[in-house]
């Protein structure tokens, strides 16, 4: 019995299990966080389409700096509504 144990553990069975299992993990991560970095990039994206839309449309003069982006990435289109309604009534970002 000890010694079929110390067969697996020298022949590498434990260190390919260990690796296998970090594969599984680091690919849960991946797509754990991939659609987080989706969701992400698809608001921004989306908020600054309506962005550009409102300024085109009503002239509101909102610009399209860092904050306004990390904003509108992080918390999507009630960000949006929220910089439309402070640039209405004469707050800038």
């Amino acid at each position: 019995m000890l010694s079929i144990l110390l067969n697996i553990v020298a022949g590498g069975l434990v260190s390919e299990i260990v690796v296998i299992a970090a594969i599984l993990l680091i690919l849960f991560v991946i797509f754990k966080f991939g659609n987080i970095i989706l969701v992400l990039i698809l608001n921004s994206v989306l908020g600054l389409i309506i962005i550009w839309l409102v300024n085109s449309f009503f002239m509101l003069g909102i610009t399209y700096d860092w904050i306004t982006w990390i904003v509108v990435a992080v918390l999507g289109l009630p960000a949006v509504a929220v910089i439309i309604l402070l640039k209405l009534i004469g707050i800038s970002i």
